[in-house]
């Protein structure tokens, strides 16, 4: 799941710096808070690859897929960017703890099976 995961977040970090930019185009928001808002979602972004297996880490991945879609009440376009990470975000965690379950299957499997090819060693 790790792996699925954290690479819907590293494309939420380029979105989400590229909406900073188009945002910044809006005479009604000030650079500074663009980009300490911005910033801010980028940061959490790439910490959260770090705390995915740790608790509450889906939990505060599914907190940022919901800041995206409500960013789309300053920048339109993220609405439908944020409806679209939040798809992608609920495919990585389902799809990928599936693949976690078969890997993990599958090492179970080997690692019996190697047990058996051993001798006895009475």
């Amino acid at each position: 799941m790790r792996t699925l995961a954290a690479s819907t977040l590293i494309g939420e970090f380029f979105v989400i710096g590229f909406a900073g930019l188009v945002a910044m185009k809006d005479d009604s928001l000030s650079t500074g808070t663009v980009w300490t808002v911005c910033g801010i979602a980028m940061v959490l972004s790439l910490l959260l690859c770090g705390m995915l297996t740790r608790p509450g880490g889906v939990q505060l991945g599914w907190a940022l897929q919901v800041g995206l879609i409500v960013s789309g009440f300053f920048v339109p376009m993220m609405f439908i960017l944020g409806i679209c990470f939040a798809g992608l975000w609920w495919a990585s965690v389902h799809y990928g703890r599936k693949i976690d379950e078969v890997k993990a299957r599958w090492a179970a499997q080997a690692e019996q099976a190697e047990g058996a090819g051993r001798p006895d060693p009475a």
